[in-house]
């Protein structure tokens, strides 16, 4: 079991999600790609303002959760969903369903191994 929390942590966490939740430009985001705290970074990327360029940038996220927010996105650009469904079939996941689910609905079509007819 981790180390708990103290109040000024928690306070200090709480500051951030709320930043997160409203940021309203992409100089405001770039605190958020490096923020240590997941759950932060999730909320920068489900953020209503978040551009394109932004959702780029959390593609990258080591974690899945960030990376699907990104993929449900509507400001999510085309070339980033392609990008996010690209790469090896045997390590398709979560990411990559939520990116093709995304793909289809936009009209993308794909092949039986999965890969994107563009």
């Amino acid at each position: 079991m981790g180390r708990r929390k103290t109040p000024e942590e928690r306070a200090d966490e709480d500051r951030r999600y709320t930043l997160a939740c409203a940021a309203a430009s992409d100089a405001e985001f770039e605190r958020f790609f490096t923020d240590p705290n997941q759950s932060i970074r999730n909320a920068a990327a489900l953020n209503p303002d978040a551009s394109a360029a932004v959702l780029d940038r959390f593609a990258d996220d080591r974690f899945w959760s960030v990376r699907v927010a990104v993929a449900e996105h509507p400001s999510a650009s085309r070339e980033t969903l392609l990008r996010m469904v690209a790469g090896e079939p045997r390590k398709r996941g979560v990411v990559y369903h939520a990116a093709r689910n995304r793909l289809e609905t936009d009209g993308v079509r794909f092949d039986e191994d999965g890969h994107p007819v563009v």
